[in-house]
Parts: structure tokens; sequence; C-alpha cells
């Protein structure tokens, strides 16, 4: 079985070591932080809930990264939570120093892992930490896709008054106010979602889920956990399973949708090994435009990094 540390022990890195551990498919979960004390405080707490919820996971906290030796998948969630009236953009510098100090200290003791990165700006974080490992990008891509979809599909399940399991949805693009959801492939049980509701309707879900995350944040005065953390567990479970999961992720694309290589979120195949493919959609003009939209926006945050030349 395998090996997964989390690096942040805030939190969405306690709610992915926990919500993981219950999943039950992985021998050891390693929550780091640089508050040592505190990483072990929420693993010993999680590890003494395992004989209430019958689970086998064991998990330990740390302050040291030789402790993660070995690792097989790593999740990134360390770094500044958004706080009122701050955009993602704004927490790029702190951030991205974080994400590669992270990515370089991890390396040193795990070869060639799997990383998962949460931290925000996600897009960027996710950029920075692919130059940092220096490793295939199959190997490296972002949390978002999954967490806007169920945000998505949260809303219309409540407006619709029907179960969430029955909805399925894609949405592309940046995590962000320029994300782009796609009615057109949103279904309820196979129903095409626009059969269900009106038009006006939609698209005011459409725009309430791409302000999802500040919404929370205006709300509790912090970025949320629930649902992030659910949501970079299941992409470990897809990964651990070899489940094949067509999951909405932030992935590196080249040559598709007549874009510069960047990381932008798309729809993958995630199973072993990662990415097994990145799923071109066949776009209208209309979506083809805000997914270039949403592209401009994130390319332009990717360049203040790059600029930064911090690897």
């Amino acid at each position: 079985m395998s090996k997964v540390t989390v690096i942040g022990a805030g939190n969405v890195g306690a709610t992915v070591a926990n919500v993981l551990a219950h999943k039950d498919i992985v021998k050891e979960v390693v929550v780091l932080d640089i508050k040592g004390d505190f990483a072990k405080g929420k693993a010993l707490d999680s590890w003494q809930q395992a004989p209430i919820d019958y689970y086998s996971t064991s998990l330990v906290g740390t302050e040291d990264y030789a402790d993660t030796a070995n690792s097989d998948i790593v999740v990134i969630t360390a770094g500044l939570p958004r706080k009122p009236g701050m955009s993602r953009d704004d927490l790029i510098s702190t951030n991205a120093g974080i994400v590669v100090n992270c990515v370089k200290n991890i390396l040193q003791y795990s070869k060639d892992p799997i990383i998962i990165v949460v931290s925000n700006p996600l897009d960027v974080m996710t950029h920075a930490a692919f130059k940092a490992a220096g490793i295939d990008s199959s190997k490296v891509f972002g949390m978002a896709g999954i967490l806007d979809t169920a945000r998505y599909r949260a809303f219309l399940a409540t407006e619709l008054q029907v179960s969430p399991k029955d909805i399925q949805a894609v949405l592309m693009g940046g995590h962000g106010d320029t994300m782009v959801p796609l009615p057109r492939y949103t279904t309820v049980a196979g129903i095409p979602v626009t059969e269900l509701i009106d038009s006006e309707k939609l698209d005011a879900i459409v725009e309430r889920t791409k302000v999802g995350g500040g919404e929370l944040v205006q709300l509790m005065g912090t970025s949320a956990w629930y649902a992030p953390g659910a949501a970079a567990a299941q992409m470990v479970e897809a990964i651990v399973k070899d489940e094949d999961r067509i999951f909405p992720v932030c992935a590196r694309i080249e040559n598709m949708y007549g874009l510069e290589p960047m990381y932008l979120g798309v729809p993958v195949k995630l199973g072993k090994g990662g990415i097994k493919q990145i799923i071109e959609l066949k776009l209208t003009e209309d979506e083809m435009a805000l997914l270039h939209g949403s592209a401009k926006a994130v390319k332009e945050v990717l360049d203040v990094f790059d600029n930064m030349k911090l690897v």
C-alpha cells in the first residue's frame, strides 16, 4: 500500500489527511508542517479516531522532511489562506516561495513522487511546483476543477431539489473568477441540465460558482477546507486504486485548444502514475473564447512568477 505525505497541517491539509485515512486505502499518511507539534497533534487526533471510525491507515505528524522518505504521493496545501478582500493573485509572492521550497525538500527524500498542488493561486502554484520538480508533467498537477464542479453541482442540487450524486459536470480554465463552467456538458442522471432549469437561473448558478471560494471567505473570514480537502483526497484515491476517473484537473497542456504550453483546468483521466490522458473537448466558438480569456488571465500570473526567477 502507498505512503502519502500532506504538506501543511492547516484546515485543508488536516482534512485531506483525515478523509484519506477514512478511505483506508493507504498504509501511512504523513502530515508535515513547519509547526511540528501542530502537525503531530492533528495526526494524533486523527489516529485516535481510527478505532471509532474503523480504519487502519496510520497517521504521523512531523516537521522533518526525512519522515516523508519514499512517499508515493505528495499533497501540497502549505501557504497563506485568503483573507477577506484578498484575491488568489495577491498570494503569489509568498506562496510561490513556500511551494518551491516544499518541492525541493520532498525530492531529497522521495524519488519521482506524484505531486498534487492545492495551494493558491492554484494554477501558478502548480506551475511553480512543476518548474521546481523537474519531473514529467503527468506527475505534477493541481486540485481545482473537482472543487469547482462540486460547488456547481451542489448549487444545482439545491435549486433542482435532487441528489448531488446524480449531477455530472465539466468545468475548465483557471481556478478563479475566469473559470469556464460548461452547462452543455452538465447532466442530471443523464438528462441535460438545460431541460430542467431555465437559462436565467442556470446563469446565476454559474456566476455563483465562479466566486464560490470568495463567498466562503466572506462568510468565515478564511478559505474553505472540507470540500477542498475531500477533493484532494478523491484525487489520491483515483491514483492509488488506478480508477481511471475522468476529473477536471489543473494540468499542463501542450498543442491543445490553440494555446501555448501552460497549466490550466482541463478534463483528464486520472489513475496509476498520475495523468494518463488529457481529454480535448470540442468547444463551441463561445466556449473557446471564454477558455482563451481564462487562459490569458492565468498566463499573466504565470509571467509574474517566471519573472521572480525562483527556479
